[in-house]
């Protein structure tokens, strides 16, 4: 049996860029039995809660995107909670999902996990081939271990639990906050706030060399919906564009797009990350697969949604 439109399809994580992006492509493609908890609702790291709402529910389907998410910032400062907290999350939904009988899982990693100097572009065998970066480390172990459960319940039990890598990512309901919020949305709020107040220059963080690759939110839920139909498989599945650019190049872009015409400043003292992460991704093309919303259309599609509703996560229903 496949995922049909009446299908009981659990979305964890789905107020957050991933998961709202994946309720709103499941319901424009006519899903009408979508169960949602918010965090306030369920604690997705409180094993009996879980539980409990796994027996009460019977969800068939699960996309998996609720994570502790956050910039380089972040994932450095607290490491002890992004790497209990996710570890939380995935074990309970992914074993609940197995107790349950769930038809199929999809779990949602993150580039991050690939080793930090892996040969470019990123494929999916790289996994745990050498050390990672050490900013998120513990945000990367705890998706490697994501990836294995998925796996093990598989090899141990025969669950058809699947996991996706997406690349970096943007769109509807991103998080803007300047301490804690990834580059791309970051330079759209400094860039924004600087012309507004008639700045001369907008400072940003590290040497502009690294080079992103960076997917609309859409075109993921896109790739998550259509994989969830045609995969299968043990081995993880990356999901990308297959082209990167370097952060020098894309505060320029962004900066024609907002309109800003001062100078750009960069703060080397601030550190760059992983020098490219670009993903390979001949094999989600080999399946069908490929994405369609450009980055400059992408971006500007962004931009004139925060200008007309302001830096503020939008309310997701």
């Amino acid at each position: 049996m496949d995922m049909n439109p009446s299908s009981r399809i659990y979305i964890a994580g789905h107020r957050g860029m991933v998961g709202s992006a994946i309720l709103r492509q499941l319901q424009q493609e006519g899903y009408t039995n979508i169960i949602t908890r918010r965090s306030s609702e369920l604690d997705l790291r409180n094993q009996q809660a879980v539980a409990d709402f796994f027996a009460a529910e019977k969800p068939e389907y699960v996309f998996l995107a609720a994570a502790k998410v956050g910039g380089i910032h972040a994932n450095n400062v607290y490491r002890a909670d992004f790497l209990y907290e996710n570890l939380m999350i995935e074990a309970n939904v992914i074993h609940q999902s197995y107790v349950h009988e769930v038809k199929k899982l999809m779990f949602l990693g993150s580039s991050c996990i690939y080793p930090k100097m892996a040969p470019q572009p990123l494929k999916e065998e790289y996994l745990l081939t050498g050390p990672l970066e050490s900013t998120n480390e513990p945000y990367a172990i705890a998706k490697i271990a994501g990836i294995k459960l998925c796996e093990s319940y598989r090899l141990q039990y025969g669950c058809n639990f699947i996991s996706v890598m997406p690349t970096n990512l943007y769109g509807p309901n991103d998080n803007y906050d300047l301490n804690n919020s990834h580059v791309l949305p970051a330079l759209i709020r400094k860039f924004h706030e600087a012309k507004e107040e008639g700045k001369p220059y907008v400072e940003v963080w590290g040497s502009g060399s690294p080079k992103r690759e960076f997917l609309h939110a859409d075109d993921l839920a896109e790739a998550c919906i259509y994989l969830m139909h045609n995969y299968n498989e043990l081995e993880l599945v990356n999901i990308g564009t297959g082209e990167d650019l370097s952060i020098k190049e894309l505060a320029e872009t962004i900066r024609d797009i907002v309109g800003f015409e001062g100078e750009l400043r960069w703060d080397s003292s601030k550190p760059d990350g992983t020098p490219r992460k670009l993903m390979d991704v001949s094999k989600l093309h080999s399946h069908g697969w490929k994405h369609k919303i450009g980055l400059r259309e992408g971006i500007t599609r962004v931009y004139q949604e925060v200008k007309e509703r302001g830096f503020e996560k939008a309310p997701v229903a």
